[in-house]
């Protein structure tokens, strides 16, 4: 598609206030303590090990965007990913509790923080302050695999009826679902898969979190101007749009590059193009995404997906600054294309 109408467009838009989650997603759905979440899946298939999982935008990006909303005191269960599990705080404090005991060291988070979680290790979540928090989650890879529950999560779920079968399925005995027969169970890790799962020491899980107040915009940012920054937050390796590798580098693969965008009251970016998907998440303030054929105004919460090659712009109409996560879907993101170089060229 070439030219983007404004319904095009605001088809890829998922606004907050929009957000379709569920509350029993996965096979802790009814331990005390973590009933009360819910789980999004904004861009991607996900996670989720109930089909009645609402999916916001199906299309393949290389990664998947979602989210958990907790009240205080909620947790989310120990497990391990295959793929990247990285974290971008919204609202509410929250604790990371590594660990299959939840007793190998934590990380606690507060709004505009991001954090990263080694793949194949046990990890858990708790919000920590009074109120609902949202916490946004990008997954690597188009399918990051299953989740592996820790031991006693299993236990737990069976206490309150809940199975999981091989594959992934979730099963409700007490609304009168059955395991199908012939199916088998998911089984709780064995020793041995334990013993992979090891937690590495916490002076090596502290250096996959960036707190707010350390994110420093990038000069070499093409994007950058008056009144505009880009920061990098997570790079596996060296980009082509002017950023090295970092700040936080992963030894395992994210396959995706991680920014913030922090535009001043009045400031734009002009007109571009990039060569990768764009996911937009506004974290606080009003953002103006423009294109040949229309406008939207972001606000916090919103997620934008932005198709490849459709040349758009930036641009704060609003009297606070506007701060986003830019999640591009390429661990090395080519450099922007921008209009006016076009024409020159032409």
């Amino acid at each position: 598609m070439t030219n983007w109408t404004q319904s095009d467009m605001e088809k890829r838009l998922v606004r907050y206030a929009d957000l379709k989650g569920l509350k029993n997603a996965f096979i802790d759905a009814r331990t005390p303590g973590s009933d009360r979440k819910e789980n999004f899946t904004i861009i991607g298939p996900g996670v989720s090990e109930n089909p009645a999982q609402v999916v916001h935008i199906p299309e393949a990006h290389g990664f998947n965007f979602g989210a958990a909303r907790q009240p205080f005191g909620c947790t989310n269960s120990q497990h391990s990913h295959l793929t990247a599990e990285t974290f971008l705080v919204h609202t509410g404090k929250w604790r990371f509790v590594f660990g299959a005991n939840k007793d190998e060291g934590y990380l606690d988070v507060e709004p505009g923080d991001v954090a990263t979680v080694p793949t194949h290790m046990f990890r858990g979540f708790e919000k920590r302050d009074e109120g609902t928090g949202f916490l946004a989650v990008v997954l690597g890879h188009d399918d990051p695999g299953k989740v592996v529950w820790a031991p006693s999560v299993f236990k737990m779920a069976e206490d309150f009826g809940l199975k999981l079968l091989k594959g992934g399925k979730l099963i409700d005995t007490t609304i009168g679902e059955s395991v199908p027969e012939g199916a088998e169970l998911e089984q709780p890790p064995t020793a041995e898969k334990m013993a992979e799962l090891a937690t590495p020491p916490m002076s090596e899980l502290g250096k996959y979190y960036l707190p707010h107040a350390s994110m420093a915009g990038n000069p070499n940012s093409p994007l950058a101007g008056e009144g505009v920054e880009e920061a990098a937050l997570i790079g596996d390796v060296d980009s082509a749009d002017g950023f090295a590798a970092g700040p936080i580098v992963g030894h395992w693969q994210h396959g995706f590059a991680l920014r913030r965008l922090k535009l001043a009251t009045g400031a734009t970016v002009p007109q571009h193009s990039r060569s990768e998907q764009e996911v937009i998440f506004v974290q606080s303030g009003t953002l103006e995404f423009n294109w040949a054929d229309g406008a939207l105004i972001l606000g916090a919460g919103d997620t934008l997906t932005v198709p490849i090659g459709v040349v758009h712009g930036f641009r704060n109409p609003a009297s606070a600054d506007a701060i986003a996560f830019i999640i591009r879907g390429s661990e090395r993101p080519a450099a922007p294309q921008f209009v006016e170089h076009r024409q020159a060229a032409e």
